[in-house]
């Protein structure tokens, strides 16, 4: 009898030393994602904090700048090899996650990644089909912002309407030089701008879901197109064409952003920062009010995710991955490290540490972005298929089409409006 107990307890200690070897086991992780510098060293950071607290996790970091890194993932995907957890964009779920399945249920990790830090409303945005695709890391909304030396060399008050905006581009022209100019825009920048426009005036968004189409009549579509047109015509921004004389580098980084001769853009608010500390001293970015139409009933904002993290469905170690995403959102170590690099957090303890810290100040230019942004009426929400890169692309070649003087407004409204409904019916099949 004594040896049956001894062979018992032998086994049994043989049992818990297997399950504490299996528990230490190495695990390699894979995450990826996008920006500059700034967030890839505060990232790194962050990681080698949850690896010390972690040792049996390691975290091969695949960092890039957004140049090609759709196209790359898009690749790892189609081939099963994404990694564990990776920051994604919001207009991609229709790309990779019609029916919800395209990214790891992130409902299914909940022990070990707290959902409770975030709003439900904000989660179902990232909600197909009742499975969580990606954790909103923060929210982010186009708004005006300006260059305070050059706005005040040209003796001009920060417009509040559309008329005044226009009328600030003949003034910058007139006293300053043609050189310079109210704001600068990039395409898909200027592409949210006329939404706003429209919206305003018509209060219908630009794409009708249920219709897998367009919802604009061939006339709004001129109307559209004729207020970019006015606005390169009225000099209030540089016209493609002017835009592409200076590379393809990123827009703070070249010289008339810098030197201050590009007096403001229309940009998201948790990327703002890197775009006011370019210029050259003592010039800074100050939050402008956001022109409206009299009457309009909804301001046309662009609000969306500024980010997610993902995980991939073909991770083999998702409670790790989870764990991952808790730390950097969730995490007095992580949230310190991130701080405000990825916009202002959505994570409810991640924004009281901040707070404290006086990491989130109302006068930050992101902050106060976000807050005049929410207080506007924004009813009217985005659909994801409005960011679709092929429709992004066909706007490009649009108002080129129109500043290289290659085609009229009524052609590029006609052929914009056949073209991204085809798009549209084929990407929402």
């Amino acid at each position: 009898m004594k040896k049956i107990v001894l062979r018992t307890l032998v086994a049994s200690s043989m049992a818990i030393f297997a399950h504490q070897a299996f528990a230490a086991e190495q695990v390699d992780l894979r995450m990826s994602w996008w920006g500059g510098n700034g967030r890839h060293q505060v990232t790194l950071k962050a990681i080698e904090a949850f690896e010390k607290q972690n040792p049996n996790i390691k975290v091969k970091s695949e960092y890039t700048g957004w140049d090609g890194h759709l196209s790359r993932l898009t690749t790892q995907i189609a081939g099963g090899t994404e990694p564990d957890v990776m920051q994604t964009n919001w207009n991609w779920l229709p790309i990779f996650s019609k029916t919800g399945t395209g990214f790891y249920d992130l409902n299914k990790v909940s022990e070990y990644l707290d959902l409770t830090q975030f709003d439900p409303k904000e989660l179902q945005t990232t909600t197909i089909d009742g499975k969580l695709n990606g954790i909103p890391i923060s929210v982010t909304a186009r708004v005006f912002y300006y260059n305070d030396v050059t706005w005040k060399d040209a003796g001009v008050q920060y417009p509040n309407n559309w008329d005044e905006l226009l009328a600030a581009g003949k003034t910058f022209n007139e006293k300053l030089g043609e050189k310079y100019y109210p704001v600068v825009l990039e395409h898909q920048d200027t592409f949210a701008l006329l939404r706003s426009y429209m919206i305003q005036k018509y209060n219908v968004d630009i794409i009708d879901e249920s219709k897998k189409k367009f919802a604009y009549s061939e006339a709004q579509w001129v109307d559209f197109f004729q207020m970019y047109k006015d606005m390169v015509d009225s000099h209030v921004m540089p016209s493609s064409k002017y835009y592409a004389s200076f590379g393809k580098s990123n827009m703070y980084e070249m010289k008339p952003w810098i030197a201050g001769e590009w007096g403001g853009t229309y940009m998201w608010n948790s990327t703002i920062n890197k775009y006011s500390d370019n210029l050259k001293a003592p010039a800074k970015l100050e939050l402008g009010p956001y022109p409206m139409l009299p009457g309009a009933k909804d301001a046309g904002l662009f609000f969306k995710p500024s980010q997610m993290f993902s995980i991939g469905k073909s991770s083999k170690h998702p409670k790790e991955a989870a764990m991952l995403i808790n730390f950097l959102l969730n995490s007095k170590e992580g949230v310190e490290a991130l701080k405000l690099e990825r916009g202002v957090p959505l994570s409810k303890v991640a924004v009281s540490q901040l707070r404290e810290s006086g990491a989130i100040q109302d006068s930050d230019p992101a902050v106060s972005g976000l807050k005049l942004a929410l207080s506007l009426p924004h009813a009217i929400s985005a659909s994801p298929y409005f960011d679709d890169p092929q429709i992004v692309v066909l706007f490009q070649d649009a108002i080129q089409n129109i500043d290289y003087g290659k085609k009229t407004v009524q052609e590029v409204a006609t052929d914009f409006q056949r073209q991204g409904d085809r798009i549209l019916k084929r990407a929402m099949r």
